[in-house]
Formats: C-alpha cells, structure tokens, sequence
C-alpha cells in the first residue's frame, strides 16, 4: 500500500493532513502579472490529493491560489470526501463593521465556490487598531451560522491568541513560524496551546530551503535574490550568524545520517514532535511533485533522546529569535522578505486623533471614545511639552465594552495596546514610557498582569507601582497609568 501523510484532528469534523500544501508560490508564478489557467492548476492539485497531500493552505493574496483551488473541490459531487481548504484574510486595519467582515469573508467563499470555508484564518497588522477584535466577533458570528468551519490565527504571540481566546472567540488553529532556527513557538505559545487545545500550522519549517544538505558545509552567500530565502537568511543571521546555522545543520545531518533519511526530514520531524503542532507546511508548486515521496519519511522514524541532545548542543551555539511569533510583522527587526516594514505600519492610520486643547498653546489631547470620558470630563491621553501623561486604563472596547471579563493577564495586555495608541497621535511610544501604575482588583493575581507588562517594558524598564486597590467598576480586574518623555522634544 502506498505511504500517505499521516492525519489529525484538528477541529471537530475537521480532519487534515499533518503536512498541509501551501500554496503561496502561485503568487510568486504569477507575480508578473500572468495567471495560471485554473483548470491546469487543479490538475496539478489533483496530482497531491491522489498521494495523499488533501489539505491545502493559502490566502487572499496568494494571486489566484483560491479560485484554483475552487475549480479542484468542485470536481468533487456531493458526499464525497472532498480536499480540506484553508484560506487566510489579512485586511488592512481600519474598521470591522459588520459589512465589511462578510464581504471579506463572501469574497473567499465566492472564489473558493463553497458554501463554508473549512479554515478560515485571520492576521491583523496592529494591535493598537483594536478593531481586530471586533472583525474576530462577527467571524465567529458567521462560524456559528455555518458560514466557517473553523476560525484561525495566523502569526498571533501569545498574548494575543490568549486574549482573544478570553474574549469568547472560538480559536482552533494560530499558523506561525517554527523551525531548527526560529524556535519562538516552543516557549510561551505551545504553553498556551497545551492548556486551551488551540492547534499550531508551523510554516518555515525548512527555512525557505536552507534547512537542507545543500547548504552544508557551504561558504555564505554574498547575495540571495529569492525573496523567500532572502526572509530566512534575515532569520539566520539573527540567530547569530553562517557558523551556528552551519552547527544545526551539521547536527541535523548526522540525526539523519542515523535514521537513514534526508535533513530537511529532520527539520521538519522536530516541529512536528511538538505537542502544539497539528502540521507543517510544505510549499506546492504546480505542475512539479515537490519531493512528495521524500516528505512521507517524516513518519517512518522518531527523534530519540540521543537525536535531541544533539541538536539541543547546536541550539546552545545560537542566539534566540527575538520577541514571539509574529513579531517580525509588528516591531523591529522586521526579518520578512522585504526586510523593513516600518513604512507600511507607519501608513496605518492611528485609532485616534489628537487635538489642541484651546487656548492652551503646545498643549493636546486625545479621547479614546470611552462614555466615561465626558461623563467624568478628562482625555485619554494629554501632553505638555515633551511630557505625555495617559489616565487610568481600563479593558474597555469600544464605548462601554469590558474585554476578556475576568482575565487579568488579558485585559493587561488589551489596556498596553490601548494606551500604545494614544500614545502615537501625541508623537510618543512606548519606548518613551518613563512611569507606570498598576492598579489590581486582587493582589494574589499579580502575575499575569506583571509577565504582560513585562512582554512591553522589559527593554524599556520604567519605573513602576503596583497596588491592589480592591474593588473596580464593573468587571475589571485592572488599571493602568503612565507617564511619557519624549527625548529631544520641546
């Protein structure tokens, strides 16, 4: 009997592959602005459903990735176990009414030409823009009305899956890289997964192809013009550089050379071993076999306690990835293909507006919206000269919405990003933060309010209070207020 990918569950009634196609590289074919014909295009697909590979991952900016992938499932009549298809939304942050979730979401079951998406996963560029929330909210919506199968994240850190999960948002999958190099997705992440059951896509498994025998023993490249490699090499270098890369690779090899497989099988054996994991993806080109045969051998052995203190000896040569997954999209260093997204984040639109205050020159404010900033008369945040001052915080979404009732850690981290962006219309950052007050309903929950300020201030190191001020309004569990000196400004 012919070898087959092993499978998991990966939310109920949905069954995959553990090595998921992705089809990314449809974007790459077509980047000169040619189109594969569709019909051709679910030929090749057809070809990996046959071997076994019938899950397939892509996203609304994969070129026509989905409508090719739309004329291989309606090859399948009704009844039929059809392939599994994951798609992505990555909408541009700015508001998530009602109306422009659906759209969103109609536009990938329309090119899909299905009736629900079986994997529907979602990245936001910033969390500052807090309306990623409300776009999850109406996704979930149209998860319980069969709209969408399963609702996933795609390079979300911890603290944000952990938020949005206690925000009442049913999340069955976060796709994040993972690999011998960029190892972010074993620590607090997989932490998190074991204890919600949430599932890890890991895509990078092979570093865009320098995870393989052909870059053993090698001198370093001058230049990488693939823009893929281009991205992981930024990871290489991170990690400290050619010779502990060229460590992992040599401790890999030898693990292979034991079990009598391929390098990049190991690389990717040691993602899949991790208990968050569900699958890894693997790119599919259309039209070639990809080393189809050659990826099944991930499943004939296992790494041993010998295999891991051996890779765990070159682990030790390198330099962590900074930050959690999904950082590279977010802050410096942006290791992504183009190398610096800074002017795409910075052409982002602030949530809020800054306003002179009248009559008081060199003075501005700024409102969140809250009803209680009226009511009470004060703004959000205020600045004089190169002083920022931000007024007790609470989780408050929207005009009146608690977020993640009774999860401090989480509305912890919901209140930083709120005050992030009040920050920004004033011309500071957090990284000009100079004094912090922490307020807590209880005290004995200190922790996961201290780890979420930690994941913000643990370069910056601003002086800090916390109290336990008993009882707050409502279901909050914390407050935050801080302080801000912006260096060189009058």
């Amino acid at each position: 009997m012919q070898a087959r990918p092993e499978r998991t569950l990966l939310a109920p009634g949905l069954e995959i592959s553990r090595l998921v196609c992705g089809l990314w590289q449809v974007a790459d074919i077509e980047k000169d602005g040619s189109t594969v014909d569709p019909e051709q295009g679910a030929d090749a697909l057809q070809a990996y459903v046959q071997a076994g590979f019938d899950t397939f991952d892509m996203a609304d900016h994969y070129g026509s990735a989905e409508i090719i992938t739309g004329h291989l499932l309606k090859r399948f009549t009704a009844g039929a176990t059809k392939p599994r298809a994951f798609t992505k939304w990555c909408p541009e942050p700015g508001p998530m009414s009602r109306d422009v979730v659906r759209r969103g979401v109609e536009e990938r079951l329309q090119r899909l030409q299905v009736d629900k998406v079986d994997l529907l996963q979602f990245h936001w560029w910033t969390f500052e823009h807090p309306a990623w929330l409300d776009a999850l909210h109406e996704m979930q919506a149209m998860k319980e009305e069969g709209l969408i199968g399963a609702l996933g994240l795609t390079n979300f850190d911890a603290a944000h899956l952990g938020l949005a999960l206690a925000d009442g948002i049913e999340i069955a999958s976060n796709q994040v890289s993972f690999s011998l190099i960029d190892r972010r997705a074993a620590g607090d992440l997989s932490a998190l997964c074991k204890r919600t059951g949430v599932k890890l896509l890991a895509y990078g498994t092979l570093c865009g192809g320098f995870l393989s025998e052909k870059w053993l023993g090698q001198l370093e490249p001058a230049l990488i013009p693939d823009w893929s490699r281009s991205k992981y090499k930024r990871f290489i270098d991170t990690a400290g550089g050619w010779e502990p890369y060229q460590a992992i690779l040599r401790a890999a090899s030898d693990v292979a050379k034991k079990h009598g497989v391929s390098l990049s099988n190991v690389a990717s054996r040691w993602v899949l071993e991790h208990e968050a994991v569900a699958a890894t993806i693997i790119g599919a080109r259309l039209g070639e076999s990809e080393h189809r045969d050659d990826n099944l051998n991930v499943f004939r052995f296992a790494l041993d306690a010998e295999d891991h203190a051996a890779l765990d000896a070159a682990f030790a040569q390198t330099k962590p990835i900074p930050g959690d997954c999904g950082d590279e999209y977010r802050k410096p260093p942006f290791l992504t293909a183009s190398g610096d997204l800074s002017h795409h984040l910075d052409a982002i639109p602030s949530v809020y507006k800054a306003e002179a205050v009248p009559g008081r020159p060199g003075r501005w404010r700024v409102s969140s919206g809250s009803i209680w900033e009226p009511i009470a008369g004060y703004s959000r945040s205020v600045r004089v000269g190169n002083r920022v001052f931000v007024s007790g915080t609470t989780a408050t979404h929207g005009t009146n919405r608690c977020v993640a009732p009774g999860d401090p850690g989480a509305q912890a981290t919901y209140i930083l990003d709120k005050i992030g962006a009040s920050l920004s219309p004033l011309g500071a950052k957090m990284d000009d933060v100079v004094r912090t007050r922490v307020y807590l309903r209880d005290a004995s929950k200190w922790e996961p309010v201290s780890r979420a300020h930690g994941r913000v201030f643990g370069e910056v190191l601003p002086a800090n209070t916390l109290i336990e001020a008993g009882n707050l309004i409502g279901d909050y569990e914390v407050e935050i207020e801080l302080e801000a000196v912006i260096d060189g400004a009058e």
